[in-house]
């Protein structure tokens, strides 16, 4: 399995969850364009990129209980645009929206810092 983020487990737990899933939504973007696009292979790096923060961010030790729960939620959601029957349309939508309040909140801390 590649590495696509070979630095971000050193980084990674120096951010907030906030900035992890803006960072997740970044790579689920690039996904959600490649396939709109008719990409696949761009798709499928995407998609790879996406999971592994997913995964990173799940890993995070702060983030045990509710929290990783509702991320792995997240990634489940997620996985299920691509490799679910009978998606509906609304998935993709609502996972764009989840992860723009997440950017938006880690713009926010960046400029309160």
């Amino acid at each position: 399995v590649p590495v696509y983020h070979a630095e971000a487990p050193a980084r990674w737990g120096r951010f907030t969850i906030a900035e992890q899933l803006a960072h997740v939504g970044s790579e689920a973007e690039r996904t959600f364009r490649a396939q709109e696009a008719g990409n696949l292979p761009r798709r499928d790096l995407a998609l790879d990129r996406a999971l592994e923060l997913f995964d990173l961010t799940a890993a995070d030790p702060r983030w045990a209980g509710p929290r990783r729960r509702e991320i792995l939620r997240a990634r489940e959601g997620f996985c299920g645009c691509f490799f679910a029957d009978d998606v509906p349309a609304s998935w993709v939508a609502e996972l764009r929206r989840y992860f723009l309040a997440f950017a938006v909140r880690a713009r926010a801390e960046a400029g309160a810092k």
